[in-house]
């Protein structure tokens, strides 16, 4: 049997969940619709989020100045060096779609054609990245604030759909190495859009929603990388232990046999699970959400008593 004052707790713990959430959902001028953020990834870190927000030396905003992060400097400056260890991996049809269902991050992308090859992430072992891309590796591993990093291609008519990243800790950064040059292939974060170029460096904060399209005849080739945010104490250590404890349980392979992380070992059992939901939501889309929402009730009430 609870006190009173462990139900209050755990009301006021609910309260701090349900305001942070609908301050993620409203931040920004682009937002999903609500029944598809009440679900989404991005409210359950809601909470966490919002105090990375509160602590950011750097503004909460779509687009930031790739002058703000000049550790990244080193990196643009060697893009043509990057480009050509990038174009070696295209040829070699190693810049490619997840091993099975062991990518749980980027597991929607693979559909509309997105491919990567991992670079660098958050201190999970990457052998072939070090086998394949020797120099863009050594430069990345200068960079201690670069904790995740790959080579992604988006094919012509590719397209992302609208989505929030979950983890606000880190900013996005994106670096022409083989794109169409035009406008033709875009991102558009918060309702901005913008174009890659080569050679050419982009920054974003990539827990706004955004999406991208592929509207020319090319493959778009980028260097993708998280970059840690600069964040006011105390919660600059606390956001350091997330991306060194938490994060690398994010890691997935490049080849096989190599290490998977926790969090997609997870995503990998449950994935027929996950599968089954999606059958009975085209049979039956009235009984899916019915049982979709019963069980998001059944969580709040448990957190409650």
């Amino acid at each position: 049997m609870f006190s009173p004052l462990s139900i209050g707790v755990r009301l006021g713990v609910l309260a701090a969940l349900v305001a942070a959430a609908l301050y993620v959902h409203y931040r920004g001028r682009v937002r999903l619709k609500f029944l598809r953020q009440l679900t989404d990834h991005s409210t359950f870190t809601a909470p966490y989020n919002a105090m990375v927000y509160l602590f950011s030396k750097v503004s909460n905003r779509p687009f930031l100045t790739p002058d703000a992060f000049p550790e990244m400097q080193a990196v643009t400056a060697q893009w043509e060096m990057i480009r050509d260890e990038g174009l070696a991996l295209m040829e070699e049809g190693r810049i490619a779609a997840a091993i099975g269902h062991n990518d749980v991050g980027f597991h929607t992308f693979f559909k509309r054609g997105w491919k990567r090859f991992y670079l660098k992430w958050y201190d999970h072992p990457i052998p072939s990245a070090e086998a394949y891309c020797p120099k863009t590796v050594a430069l990345l591993k200068s960079i201690p604030t670069v904790h995740g990093a790959m080579f992604a291609t988006l094919p012509p008519g590719g397209k992302l759909g609208r989505h929030r990243d979950p983890f606000a800790g880190s900013i996005r950064y994106h670096l022409g190495l083989r794109t169409p040059n035009n406008d033709n292939c875009w991102i558009e974060v918060d309702g901005e859009r913008a174009s890659w170029r080569d050679g050419q460096a982009m920054v974003f904060d990539e827990t706004y929603v955004h999406e991208a399209f592929n509207g020319s005849d090319m493959t778009r080739l980028i260097l993708f990388c998280d970059v840690e945010r600069p964040v006011r104490a105390p919660w600059r250590s606390v956001n350091r232990w997330m991306i060194h404890n938490v994060m690398g349980a994010t890691g997935a392979p490049n080849e096989v046999g190599e290490q998977v992380g926790a969090v997609n070992r997870f995503f990998e059992r449950i994935h027929g699970v996950m599968e089954s939901g999606k059958t009975l939501k085209a049979k039956n889309r009235r009984l899916y959400y019915a049982l979709k929402y019963a069980i998001i009730s059944l969580v709040l009430v448990a957190v409650i008593l």
